[in-house]
């Protein structure tokens, strides 16, 4: 009934059926505080909720495909891309980016938290996107920044008012990190922060979040950028 509902949905999509939906980038926390257990949790939880059947529904729902790229992230200089750009038009190219997710290795360990870096490579890497009608960030960390420009003025300096900045915290005793990600962090027209109950409940928060974000594009439940004709 969900997939009859949402391809019904689909029909109803303004673009064109070629066209990209949505670019979607998706920054993994590696910072000092991920130790390597969480780090693995993290990898494998993401290639999980890939491979979900209501992940792969909410993304086959339209015939317009969705775009992914994946970096991991922890100080000012520490970036590195997990999967670049891949536009997901099959089963075989999502189980592929789930793939290469899965077995990707830590570059290193930063000791720092760069979040407002972590937007900004965000932002460089959407410069190269595919070209698709919504572009969103998604950043999931378990700290706040502390180190850099934090996130609020690193949107302020950058070209991000039309994109959607959505977040994944992995709770853990301090609450104010939800606080934090939902007053610094998102952004946007139905912006929100998924939480995570510890790492072990990282691939299911990551397959909700999804479901939730992709929905969202496939019901039009948000508006094109000012300009766009769609």
């Amino acid at each position: 009934m969900v997939r009859a509902a949402l391809l019904a949905a689909a029909l109803l999509w303004a673009g064109p059926a070629s066209a990209c939906r949505l670019a979607l980038v998706l920054g993994m926390d590696v910072s000092v505080s991920v130790d390597a257990a969480e780090d693995r949790l993290q990898r494998e939880g993401l290639a999980a909720a890939l491979r979900a059947p209501d992940v792969a529904e909410a993304i086959f729902a339209s015939p317009a495909p969705v775009a992914i790229y994946a970096f991991e992230w922890s100080g000012v200089t520490h970036q590195r891309i997990l999967a670049n750009w891949t536009l997901i038009s099959d089963p075989a190219a999502l189980s592929a980016m789930a793939d290469r997710i899965a077995r990707s290795q830590r570059s290193g360990t930063g000791r720092t938290t760069a979040i407002g870096y972590a937007l900004a490579h965000a932002h460089l890497a959407l410069q190269d996107a595919p070209d698709c009608q919504f572009q969103t960030i998604d950043i999931a960390g378990d700290g706040t920044n502390n180190a850099g420009p934090g996130p609020r003025g690193i949107k302020s300096a950058l070209p991000l008012d039309w994109v959607t900045i959505n977040g994944l915290v992995i709770a853990g005793e301090d609450a104010s990190v939800i606080d934090y990600y939902q007053q610094e962090v998102i952004q946007g027209p139905g912006a929100f922060v998924e939480v995570a109950d510890g790492y072990a409940d990282y691939a299911a928060a990551m397959r909700r979040k999804l479901v939730r974000e992709l929905s969202a594009h496939i019901l039009g439940a948000l508006p094109p950028p000012p300009g766009d004709n769609g």
